[in-house]
């Protein structure tokens, strides 16, 4: 039985009314997963997941469809007088089979299975009050994921600290990021680990080809098209997407 917040989701995704405030109220996690799990059927396959280690919080987890990943440089069109968030992130994307999460040597194993990227999320949402809405209504957005934009990736990566990073980000003329930033839940590699161990087959699990996006380097800042969006890792390089 198809759940009406699934429908109602799937009915914002093309064009149909935004969800209220109101529709997070009693959401249960589970319920928050069933219903990613409805949309992803309908709008998969997954190409990745968001992931973030809130202080204090279980872990957060959504969905990326594989139709809303680009190669940098990428052009994606938004609504008129739609606003969107840039996010700047580390990414890690998985080039062979996850290893057994229960392996003694995990997290060695999983650290020469993936390479890394840098990366840009477009943030989007099929929420009334993106910015107002609780936690769970989020979740059950996707976590607000509209797009996410690959740089080129680098498999020899393990010199490169990612529980720390210099980048630099411009939005169109402004300068938003231009040296120290600090990983979201301050190591992004760890941040992969806990959703490798918390996924299991949620979405249809984790498989190589797939992406895991790790937190904003730069906050969220909201912007309308058309602007450019350039940004860089240092040691990693740089990706870019302009919005139309």
């Amino acid at each position: 039985m198809t759940d009406p917040l699934a429908t109602a989701l799937l009915l914002a995704r093309n064009g149909g009314p935004k969800l209220p405030a109101t529709a997070g109220e009693g959401l249960t996690r589970d319920r928050v997963f069933a219903v990613q799990e409805e949309v992803a059927a309908k709008l998969g396959p997954v190409g990745g997941f968001k992931v973030a280690r809130p202080f204090g919080a279980p872990i957060i987890i959504a969905p990326i469809m594989a139709r809303d990943i680009y190669q940098s440089p990428a052009t994606i069109k938004l609504a008129a007088g739609e606003e969107a968030g840039v996010e700047l992130e580390y990414a890690f994307r998985l080039i062979a089979p996850l290893p057994d999460p229960d392996a003694p040597d995990f997290e060695d194993q999983l650290r020469h299975a993936v390479e890394l990227l840098p990366v840009f999320e477009l943030v989007q949402s099929r929420l009334a009050d993106p910015k107002g809405a609780n936690a769970a209504l989020k979740m059950l957005d996707n976590q607000l994921n509209g797009a996410v934009v690959l740089g080129a990736p680098c498999a020899d990566w393990h010199a490169i600290d990612v529980t720390r990073a210099e980048a630099h980000l411009t939005l169109g003329v402004d300068t938003l990021l231009d040296g120290d930033a600090a990983v979201p839940g301050g190591d992004a590699f760890a941040t992969l680990c806990a959703l490798a161990r918390a996924l299991g087959d949620h979405c249809g699990g984790l498989h190589p080809g797939q992406v895991v996006i790790t937190g904003s380097l730069n906050g969220l800042p909201w912007v309308q098209a058309p602007i450019v969006a350039q940004g860089d890792i240092a040691g990693l390089g740089g990706v870019s997407m302009t919005l139309v």
